[in-house]
């Protein structure tokens, strides 16, 4: 199904923060935040178990647990499975990631894209979110940031197990829509070319923003419109760069990167709006993409990004951004003033 008539806006709340990403996070300022969030009108919640070893799930169920359940869509992931077993959470290996929920719960992490596992994975996730049922499951991370030279037997494991039984349960009506969750572009690509299992959507996390989106521009997003295939962006603010933070791709960001951004900034004031305007309505622009899930860990962010994606943006604004080579110019911007 096009997850368009599913979703309830073209913004949702990405909970990866609320893992205690970067940071450990009081649980009431999680929570005030979820409520935030559900207070200012967003109604679209995605979150993953790998997010702080389930913590994510759990703060946000025990927020969303007290509302009526029809009022909300929600998604989480598959391919991860929280143990009852301990480890040090900054011993996990993550990939390029790092030690990146190492403030999360010490729960043991176990990778498993086979078809038992996302079931099991579906069933605690069911019980951290205090719910008894999910809208949409992303399969999540089957690519090279996390398995290096591995991605592709690993991709191979989840389209055999974890791809069919998602499609079984879309079938039988336990989900609503499937698809992958990822921070890069190949997988996504090579599920477009399968001829089965048929995904609805995909969730790219950081691959479609100001500060990186070539590549998905020229081959992922039109072929996803051509098929039918929504995309969710995740990730908008590049790891926080690009929302007043120091972080890009989960790391420090680098020189270079911290100059566009400065470019970027020195551009928006010359216009007089925000950054975060920018990069929301970048993203938005493209046809097809269907919504956005920035995430955020204090209440005050949730107004910050409705008032950022209500902002009126200047043609010229977006021309500038061209002209300096900041974003692509077959990239589609808004055009309330183009003439």
């Amino acid at each position: 199904m096009s997850i368009r008539s599913l979703l309830p806006g073209r913004i949702g709340f990405g909970t990866a923060p609320l893992g205690n990403m970067f940071r450990a996070i009081p649980d009431e300022e999680a929570a005030a935040t979820v409520q935030a969030a559900w207070d200012q009108g967003i109604r679209y919640f995605d979150t993953a178990p790998l997010y702080g070893a389930g913590l994510a799930e759990i703060r946000l169920g025990s927020v969303l647990s007290q509302q009526p359940r029809d009022e909300y869509v929600l998604s989480t992931k598959v391919g991860r499975v929280i143990l009852d077993e301990v480890e040090n959470p900054a011993s996990r290996e993550l990939g390029e990631k790092g030690a990146l929920f190492e403030h999360g719960r010490p729960n043991k992490i176990v990778n498993d894209y086979s078809a038992d596992a996302t079931l099991r994975s579906v069933e605690d996730s069911l019980k951290r979110l205090g719910t008894d049922r999910l809208d949409i499951v992303w399969v999540h991370d089957v690519a090279q940031d996390f398995y290096g030279d591995e991605w592709v037997n690993v991709y191979e494991s989840a389209r055999t197990g974890a791809f069919r039984a998602l499609t079984r349960l879309r079938e039988e009506g336990v989900i609503k829509a499937w698809g992958l969750g990822v921070n890069k572009v190949e997988p996504l690509e090579m599920t477009l070319d399968l001829e089965e299992p048929r995904p609805d959507a995909f969730l790219l996390a950081g691959r479609y923003t100001l500060l990186d989106h070539e590549r998905a521009l020229q081959r992922l997003l039109p072929a996803a419109a051509e098929r039918h295939v929504d995309i969710v962006v995740g990730g908008p603010y590049s790891s926080g760069i690009l929302a007043g933070g120091s972080h890009f791709e989960y790391a420090e960001a680098p020189a270079h990167i911290v100059e566009k951004v400065g470019l970027i900034k020195t551009l928006a004031e010359e216009h007089g709006i925000g950054i975060k305007s920018a990069a929301l309505q970048f993203v938005l622009a493209h046809p097809a993409v269907a919504a956005v899930i920035p995430g955020a860990t204090r209440p005050a962010r949730i107004a910050e990004d409705l008032g950022a994606l209500a902002q009126e943006v200047p043609y010229a604004f977006w021309k500038s951004l061209r002209d300096h080579g900041v974003i692509a110019h077959q990239a589609p911007v808004p055009v309330k003033d183009a003439s």
